[in-house]
């Protein structure tokens, strides 16, 4: 029970500090968002928990509010903006990706056995391999910009305030159903079995779809700050 209440504050968090973001520094506190979310979803990646009876990784909570920040943008601002913060976030994932990566070829100092252990645990976290790397950010790309485009479709079809639930969840959930297949058939098939395989995408899928449900109330808040203007740092809005 500790890690499902660990995982709803965490959860909580993540869309509390998205919220703070746009509050703090208007459209720019919102792209700023998505480079922090693929960075910080490639490191909690590595670490697999038990919830709710499934086995599932911690980055799917930060991963999956990304989805959240280019709706609002794409609500708020246009679909360029929500595509310019697509294109950040996926310049900040190679660029990640790379600069670790090239960090793990330096030797650690000898004789001194912390650098030996930080360099272990950064291989650890960093030390992807090319598959995966290639799975994430295919997924990332192609899903993300796919949510883009359905919350614009969705949006000229359900144009009304009191349906922005629709358009967010429409798009949100059919897009994190797209990043789950590309990132499973890409990263698994072939290391796994069928029904291990099967199993994998339903689970995280799931906990993506908890997460696109549970983001609903804050695309509401953040349409209302808005409306308001009610930024704190007006230079940034």
């Amino acid at each position: 029970m500790q890690n499902e209440l660990l995982w709803l504050a965490m959860l909580l968090a993540n869309f509390l500090l998205i919220i703070l973001a746009y509050k703090l520094f208007g459209k720019w506190g919102l792209i700023i968002w998505i480079p922090i979310s693929a960075i910080v979803a490639n490191i909690q990646v590595v670490q697999t928990v038990n919830l709710f009876g499934l086995a599932a990784t911690l980055g799917n909570i930060v991963y999956a509010t990304s989805f959240l920040v280019t709706d609002i943008l794409s609500e708020n601002y246009g679909k360029k903006e929500a595509q310019k913060a697509v294109w950040i976030g996926f310049f900040s994932l190679i660029s990640m990706t790379l600069l670790m990566n090239l960090a793990l070829f330096f030797k650690p100092l000898e004789g001194d056995n912390l650098a030996v252990i930080t360099h272990q645990a950064t291989a650890t976290i960093f030390g992807l391999m090319p598959r995966i790397a290639i799975a994430s950010l295919a997924a990332y790309l192609v899903s993300q910009r796919h949510d883009v485009w359905a919350f614009q479709f969705w949006k000229r079809r359900f144009n009304k305030d009191n349906q922005l639930w629709l358009r967010n969840n429409l798009s949100t959930m059919v897009s994190q159903f797209i990043d789950t297949l590309i990132f499973t058939a890409i990263a698994f098939y072939g290391v796994y079995d069928t029904p291990v395989l099967f199993e994998i995408f339903i689970t995280t899928y799931f906990l993506k779809w908890i997460v696109a449900a549970a983001d609903t109330p804050f695309v509401y808040w953040a349409r209302a700050i808005f409306k308001k203007g009610a930024f704190w740092v007006k230079s940034y809005t």
